[in-house]
């Protein structure tokens, strides 16, 4: 395992047969009720999303044809982001105990709220889960415009290794194409899908979704207002949703097929927290707490606050690192590594 970052520990490979510790803090995490579905909650913070995304398009509607639009198309950005988050949530069945509840649920948010396969979402979600920061296994690190190692940054060519060499400098303003990125992935997972009851529904919603949106644009707004909409809207939409990921493992420790860490080490020492109130954990959809996350993917978001210092204690109890930034820290950290990893590939190395 590399050092990807001077603050962080180098984790070392952990014996097997560790599941006991894992086993006694679920068993605390149950006994504290931190697994119960919190059904109001997510009632209450459905709903208040619905009205912010009919107030915004009322609003669309009320301004008609102007370049005050591009105010409303921020605010729709945040509004999807949000929308995207309880997406997350009923991917990871936080909401109802019922698959077919949360993927009800998953569908009308991601496919049809936001564009985005709710399927082909959950499937790389979960390999990622499954194998966090692995150099192969993991797909949040496999992103052809970005290297996360060395390895991956030596394989660069042409086009790509030019921004993978200022790819720190370059990171957020390629976030801004990240909701293009997620429609194309999504419409290339629905097309081959196949046939299938459940892929055509998918498919289904991703139309309606499409339709709606470009429908309301050109109702309203003249051909270069749309244009400029479509870019704002989704611009931001793709730069605050990476913003909302990115803190989580950028910067910290990348393992290999040579780590043979048992789940509690792989999922905490390759996961960051976000320090913050109230205000960053609405921001950020609860992902700023992304190691007890991580070690209980089902637990619903308003839990994750509470069951921290439970979780806190015992990885202080096991000696394992609680990583904890500031948001911005944060983002410090995981821009400082990829500017990093991106040196040996600038012609400037030697000089930095």
């Amino acid at each position: 395992m590399r050092r990807e970052q001077e603050p962080t520990a180098r984790p070392a490979s952990a014996p097997r047969g560790r599941w006991g510790e894992y086993t006694q803090l679920s068993r605390q995490v149950k006994q504290a009720g931190l697994l119960e579905r919190r059904r109001g909650w997510y009632a209450a913070k459905i709903g208040l999303n619905l009205a912010l995304l009919a107030a915004g398009w009322v609003t669309f509607a009320v301004i008609g044809e102007s370049w005050w639009q591009l105010v409303t198309a921020a605010f729709l950005a945040v509004v999807f982001t949000q929308l995207a988050f309880v997406g997350h949530d009923a991917g990871h069945r936080q909401i109802f105990r019922s698959r077919r509840a949360n993927d009800l649920v998953g569908l009308a948010h991601a496919n049809l709220g936001v564009g985005v396969s709710f399927d082909w979402w959950v499937g790389k979600h979960n390999r990622h889960h499954s194998n966090p920061n692995h150099e192969d296994l993991d797909p949040d690190i496999s992103i052809t415009a970005l290297a996360f190692t060395d390895d991956q940054a030596s394989s660069k060519h042409g086009l790509v290794r030019l921004i993978a060499r200022y790819q720190g400098w370059l990171f957020f303003p390629l976030l801004l194409l990240e909701a293009a990125h997620l429609h194309l992935a999504s419409i290339k997972a629905t097309v081959r899908g196949g046939s299938g009851r459940a892929n055509a529904v998918e498919a289904l919603l991703l139309v309606a979704h499409l339709v709606g949106y470009l429908t309301a644009l050109w109702l309203v707004l003249s051909p270069w207002q749309a244009l400029a909409f479509i870019v704002v809207q989704q611009g931001l939409f793709g730069l605050y949703l990476g913003c909302a990921f990115a803190p989580n493992h950028k910067g910290m420790p990348t393992l290999t097929e040579a780590d043979e860490l048992d789940f509690v080490r792989r999922q905490v020492l390759t996961s960051r927290n976000v320090a913050g109130g109230r205000l960053v954990d609405w921001l950020l959809g609860g992902l700023n707490y992304q190691i007890e996350h991580h070690l209980f993917p089902n637990m619903p978001r308003p839990n994750l606050r509470r069951a921290q210092p439970l979780i806190r204690a015992f990885c202080q109890q096991h000696g394992l690192p609680y990583a904890e930034a500031s948001l911005f820290g944060s983002y410090a950290q995981a821009i400082r590594h990829l500017h990093t990893v991106g040196a040996p590939l600038r012609p400037a190395a030697v000089a930095e």
